[in-house]
């Protein structure tokens, strides 16, 4: 049996693996959280099996789509599609596309992903900064001698567009080349060891994510009490924009968790909901589990009152925890001018929810928010559509 096929074999037996793993007691224990589990893995398998065996020549670099409807980790930004594109110090790329309905975007180049031994941001600018914004056509340069360079150690150019109005309308597009002379040669065929690499990068991937997210968010739940959010913290190596909080909620069906959040001083904010142990959205084409800054609420005093529950409380600013007993409610702020305060909260029974809030908060019917979920799940179709 040559390399490759043994590198196959060896895969499936660690998937295999993997997957008895969700069986042990540091995961979840619930049936329905064990086929979650399952399903996971799929989408993990898919992600980077795909990344690491089509999106490997840094000379022939296209645009992977990653934590979009389906393949989802490490908490993405409902707010966000985020794109990733193998590439090589000493090469020169061509970045071009048009925004269309996307507002801004981040580019950052990468050493690697969080759950992989070796990750980090080396380096990160916005379209704001290259001169691009909404409706815009864009063609600009990556590598030596441009405004976006490849440290050593650089290994993709990442790409988070950011969709703040969720209207229905053209998301982004974005196209990579090499414009080194090699890259003009044809590729040469498969060949057994790059193709057994491929494969065990692959499942290394899979393998790393599915640890590494399990074992971060019991790690993460562990620091506070629940049902309160932490101090707000910027991630090591991450983006430097990026400023986070956390609440794990622990809610019993009638219970509803309100949330009291100083208005960020931040050109983009948001407040989502994940799941445990996978860092998912919370399925946000059949829930709202999702607000930022041109969508929520602000009251007179400046300060954002969300209301987390299983049941529809008929206010503003409701997050639907979607029957999960437990889950982590997120506080985002990005290009932030000065420090963001840590949100409070206290957990009432979701009938006196609505009295918990201001006196002459708004109402929200049953029928105005089928309409807002509708028109949620239609901006989806948009912005993920093939």
């Amino acid at each position: 049996m040559g390399d490759e096929l043994e590198a196959w074999q060896e895969a499936c037996d660690r998937l295999a693996a993997i997957g008895r793993r969700l069986g042990d007691d540091d995961f979840p224990a619930a049936e329905a959280d064990r086929a979650d589990g399952i399903a996971h893995m799929v989408e993990q398998a898919m992600c980077w099996m795909g990344w690491s065996v089509f999106h490997a020549d840094p000379r022939r670099p296209r645009f992977q789509r990653q934590n979009d409807l389906i393949t989802q980790w490490g908490g993405p930004n409902a707010d966000n599609v985020y794109r990733h594109a193998r590439v090589e110090p000493g090469r020169r790329y061509r970045i071009r596309g048009h925004m269309h309905s996307c507002e801004e975007f981040v580019l950052a180049v990468r050493a690697g992903f969080m759950h992989l031994p070796t990750w980090g941001t080396l380096f990160e600018i916005t379209a704001t900064e290259l001169g691009i914004s909404e409706g815009h056509e864009f063609d600009f340069l990556v590598g030596e001698g441009t405004s976006v360079p490849l440290p050593e150690g650089a290994l993709s150019v990442s790409i988070r567009e950011y969709y703040w109005d969720w209207v229905e309308d053209e998301p982004a597009t974005f196209t990579i080349e090499c414009l080194d002379d090699d890259a003009d040669e044809p590729a040469p065929r498969r060949d057994a060891a790059s193709t057994a690499a491929q494969l065990r990068e692959g499942v290394d991937g899979v393998v790393h994510s599915t640890e590494y997210w399990n074992t971060y968010m019991r790690e993460e739940a562990a620091k506070g009490d629940d049902n309160a959010f932490q101090p707000v913290f910027e991630l090591a190596k991450g983006l430097d924009a990026a400023r986070y909080s956390f609440c794990f909620w622990d809610l019993g069906p009638d219970d509803a968790l309100v949330a009291e959040i100083q208005l960020p001083p931040a050109r983009y904010w948001s407040l989502q909901l994940y799941d445990i142990p996978w860092f998912h959205l919370v399925d946000e084409t059949e829930h709202v589990v999702s607000l930022n800054h041109t969508q929520a609420r602000v009251d007179d005093d400046s300060v954002i009152r969300a209301v987390v529950s299983h049941r529809d409380p008929g206010v503003p600013n409701w997050l639907d925890a979607a029957g999960l007993k437990r889950g982590l409610f997120t506080l985002r702020a990005f290009w932030t001018t000065d420090e963001v305060a840590t949100p409070t909260t206290r957990v009432v029974p979701v009938d006196e929810a609505a009295a918990a809030l201001p006196e002459g908060t708004p109402t929200v019917s049953p029928a105005q928010r089928a309409a807002t979920m509708a028109g949620r799940r239609r901006h989806l179709a948009w912005r993920f559509r093939t």
